[in-house]
């Protein structure tokens, strides 16, 4: 029995043995086919660039350099208006064919990175339109370079461009833009280098999906296009990318519009004032038009300094007129307004002085009856009290008249100037309404071949 055990004992270990043999054996054997790769692709490489000169173009003297292109816009704005210029990221690509880099080996792609890069020729693509140009470099510079075995490379970059935006702002802020983004080759004319899209329209140049940082606009899509441009040094093959975009109106319909058709009908409110009321009726002009100044000065300071007038500035000029004419409709009315009370206020004051004197003449009659009727008093008793009840009844009824008289006084009327802006000015300010964002906002661009953004 023991040595049944010790057989098996013995036959575990040399299974364990041969196990670890063959494992030993395996890992020298891939370790030995990796570094075998490893000297291959090292090879591969050295013969690519033994006797390579980038300095020449790939078919040179032989056939025209064709490099296809595609981007991907990873982040798209801001979008500047005062500057007339956007930012825009992207991944792009260029693919073209090398015969010199030609190879054969384990693998139909070799993927390496920028520092083969700068020992091959690639191709001197710049931005037409790019004020400025940034080449990511953190923590290694963003390129990719990807060899097949047939020649053809892929080269891609990181990059981020401030390129110009022209803008017509005849309808700001109901306005649409299209923005381009232009490059082609700075040295080789067309007859030696030319470019191409990878794709087809819909798909040479892709928006990732809420890349936008665009607050004031929307994304509507993208056209892509091929153009000649012709140069004292020749013709050259310029590849053209159009975003189109369209301005969002919320923020200014608060920030201006609302404020100025608030202030409109604040200056119309002056009609319904009694013209009487000049401190009230000036407050409101004169606020209101201050106002209005105010809110032309600021809407102008997010906008470049063009010749023409926006479709903003003209809202805002109709506005200041509906402003400045109540002001001058007031002036209109005040002018024609009665001073103190109606316009018989001038006989008011002559019929008190003639009820005034009236009063002192009974006054004196009396005193004239009373001294010509003294010395007979005892004679004639009934007749003084009949003369004095006489001058002592005379002066009350002269206060009845004269209340009579105040009673009569009236206030001005409503002007007709005032009656017919009350109708009038609502009524130009609400069809001018009417007409003007029925204008505007039915306004819409014909974009041929556009690819909507997703």
């Amino acid at each position: 029995m023991w040595s049944r055990e010790s057989a098996s004992l013995l036959l575990i270990c040399l299974a364990l043995t041969a196990l670890c043999n063959t494992r030993s054996v395996n890992a020298d054997a891939t370790s030995d086919a990796f570094k075998t790769n490893i000297t291959l692709f090292t090879r591969i490489l050295d013969r690519l660039l033994d006797g390579y000169d980038n300095r020449l173009r790939p078919g040179l003297g032989d056939r025209v350099t064709e490099v296809k292109t595609n981007i991907y816009v990873t982040s798209f704005g801001p979008v500047s208006d005062t500057d007339m210029e956007y930012t825009i990221d992207v991944f792009f690509r260029q693919s073209w064919k090398d015969e010199r880099l030609k190879f054969h080996g384990p693998m139909n792609i070799l993927p390496l990175n920028n520092l083969m890069a700068s020992k091959i020729w690639t191709p001197d693509t710049f931005f037409h339109n790019g004020k400025k140009s940034v080449a990511h470099n953190m923590t290694m510079p963003n390129k990719l370079l990807r060899i097949k075995d047939d020649g053809t490379l892929l080269y891609t970059m990181r990059l981020t461009v401030h390129a110009e935006c022209p803008m017509h702002l005849e309808d700001f802020p109901m306005d649409f833009h299209s923005c381009p983004l232009k490059f082609g080759s700075y040295a080789y004319t067309i007859s030696e280098v030319t470019y191409a899209w990878t794709r087809n329209a819909s798909d040479s140049v892709v928006v990732e999906g809420e890349s936008s940082r665009l607050n004031q606009y929307d994304l509507l899509g993208q056209t892509v296009g091929q153009e000649t441009i012709k140069s004292s040094t020749g013709e050259y093959t310029v590849m053209t990318a159009h975003f189109h975009l369209k301005r969002k109106i919320g923020y200014f319909v608060i920030q201006t519009y609302l404020p100025c058709i608030m202030t409109v009908i604040l200056s119309q409110v002056s009609f319904w004032l009694n013209r009487e009321s000049v401190p009230a009726r000036t407050v409101f002009g004169v606020t209101t038009v201050l106002t209005m100044t105010t809110l032309s000065i600021s809407a102008r300071n997010s906008l470049p300094k063009v010749a023409y007038a926006t479709a903003m500035d003209w809202f805002i000029a109709v506005c200041y007129a509906f402003v400045f004419s109540a002001l001058i409709e007031f002036a209109t009315v005040n002018y024609f307004t009665k001073r103190g009370w109606a316009w018989d206020g001038k006989s008011v004051v002559t019929d008190k002085k003639k009820e005034r004197a009236s009063v002192v003449k009974k006054n004196n009659a009396y005193a004239v009856a009373v001294a010509n009727y003294a010395p007979n008093i005892t004679k004639d008793s009934s007749t003084l009290p009949t003369i004095a009840k006489g001058g002592a009844l005379d002066p009350n009824k002269a206060k009845a008249d004269g209340k009579a008289q105040e009673s009569k006084k009236t206030f001005n009327s409503v002007s007709k100037i005032d009656r017919m802006s009350r109708i009038l000015f609502p009524v130009l300010f609400g069809s001018f309404n009417l007409v003007y964002w029925a204008t505007y906002l039915n306004r819409e661009p014909v974009i041929k071949d556009m690819v909507p953004s997703t």
